[in-house]
């Protein structure tokens, strides 16, 4: 049935599809961590069974969220092999020790620790417990740190050179980890984990304040995370635009079909809010622009020049209609953020932060919207870099294995029947326990059981350790 159809088409749209199920969870859990930390060092500081209380209440949701990134993100990993083998064989020598280090450094302590976090609190001690607390959230961190370096070699290139065989060997390995874009993405990315992880904690609150204001709890975790979406929301618009200028300056072509600006504009380029990109006439329909504030944002003048898509090789351009719309959908979400925390500010200074339910409502409207700004960011960029994979130097047609489209549409019917029915599964149970408020006495994951590993015990034997 797959005949007619592109082998590289097909195995773009499984790794987007796989990458697009990933990447919620652990934009999600890297917050959450953090989160979790914060919450124990409340508890440790004050006293109050709350803090315990929201952190035994989050820890469950973590735990389940941590164990779904980690498989879908391990499927990812054998894609590069069977879909993207000379991909793999080329870029291997420079991404193959920074995906080891992400291993041997983050996931390494994350497991570590991660047994502690979950079942060892009346084991530990809570000071101890609360180091593995925080080893988890710093290996979250340091995961983010390796991948997006690799990530951001991907599309800002350096520190290396190609050897005889066409492979790319590092010959600078700091320059390699620290290329131009990654302290941008880096940034950018971790601040939009912390947001996403603020919004949906903040939507869970706003629905039990919803059902019930004054229980301590929602409101707690409800000002927690208004707090942060006030506080983090700015900082992830300027580094967004600190993140555009350098994209700007290192992919041109992005940013030109992020702005839909086919044509060079040498007195001044117009920001265009909306309009229909027409790729193949190289031009936007019914554009809403405002004249020359596109070179005010990016060159802080309203008479720079700005190239456009004119300057580039047509078979170098990106898809600029996805690129262009789904960079509206994250600045768009991004200005909700911000009116979000800005009116929590604004309430809470009037003292009806928890009694406005029209702030209720929306927090509980937007909690979905942290993943689809990650989604919608991920789009962007990763579609920007196109037709590349090692921007400028690999194109992707040049890429992927020698697989015929049959092979590569079986397994990708496979990985959508797979993810939707275990990850639904999994979303719903999440949401299952978020739909109950945290209570007095809140215990966090289950640790006695199984009563005994995969195996025969005798049933005596069983009963003797219950009785003695």
């Amino acid at each position: 049935m797959f005949e007619a159809f592109d082998a590289l088409i097909l195995a773009r749209v499984q790794f987007a599809f796989t990458v697009s199920f990933h990447i919620i969870f652990p934009a999600f859990s890297i917050g959450l961590a953090s989160y979790l930390a914060v919450l124990e060092a409340m508890w440790l500081a004050t006293g109050r069974e709350v803090y315990i209380n929201l952190f035994n209440y989050w820890l469950k949701i973590f735990a389940i969220a941590f164990g779904m990134g980690v498989v879908s993100g391990i499927v990812m990993s054998y894609q590069f092999g069977t879909n993207w083998s000379v991909f793999s064989d080329k870029t291997g020598p420079v991404l193959g020790p920074l995906m080891a280090y992400e291993v041997l450094t983050a996931f390494f302590l994350e497991a570590g620790f991660l047994g502690v976090m979950l079942f060892g609190l009346n084991r530990v001690g809570p000071k101890l417990h609360f180091f593995a607390t925080l080893m988890v959230a710093i290996g979250t961190l340091m995961s983010a740190f390796w991948i997006l370096s690799a990530n951001s070699w991907m599309h800002t290139p350096a520190g290396f050179a190609v050897n005889d065989a066409g492979q790319f060997v590092a010959t600078d390995w700091w320059a390699l980890i620290f290329n131009p874009s990654f302290p941008y993405r880096l940034l950018h990315m971790v601040l939009a984990a912390y947001l996403t992880t603020a919004l949906v904690v903040g939507a869970v609150g706003a629905y039990h304040l919803l059902r019930d204001q004054l229980r301590t709890g929602p409101r707690v975790m409800f000002s927690m995370a208004m707090w942060m979406i006030a506080l983090v929301a700015p900082l992830q618009i300027i580094a967004g635009d600190a993140h555009g200028l350098n994209t700007l300056e290192h992919q041109p072509a992005k940013v030109m079909a992020m702005e839909g600006h086919f044509q060079s504009h040498p007195d001044g380029a117009p920001l265009i809010l909306f309009g229909l990109p027409d790729q193949d006439a190289a031009v936007v329909r019914y554009a809403l622009q405002i004249p020359k504030l596109s070179s005010l944002i990016l060159k802080h003048d309203l008479d720079a020049p700005l190239a456009g898509l004119d300057t580039v090789p047509r078979e170098n351009w990106p898809p600029v209609p996805i690129v262009f719309w789904s960079f509206r959908v994250m600045v768009t979400i991004g200005m909700l953020m911000l009116a979000l925390g800005l009116a929590s500010l604004w309430l809470r200074w009037r003292g009806q932060l928890f009694s406005a339910r029209w702030l209720h409502r929306s927090a509980l409207l937007m909690g979905p919207a942290g993943f689809v700004a990650v989604l919608a960011g991920w789009i962007t960029t990763e579609t920007g870099r196109q037709p590349f994979t090692v921007f400028g130097l690999l194109r992707t047609a040049d890429s992927v294995s020698p697989l015929a489209a049959p092979a590569v549409g079986s397994s990708l019917i496979a990985f959508i029947i797979v993810y939707f029915a275990v990850f639904i599964a999994g979303t719903v149970y999440i949401l299952r326990l978020m739909a109950e408020p945290p209570h007095h006495g809140e215990q966090g994951p289950r640790g006695d059981l199984p009563e005994r590993a995969a195996g025969i015990t005798p049933a005596p034997a069983i009963a003797s350790r219950r009785l003695g």
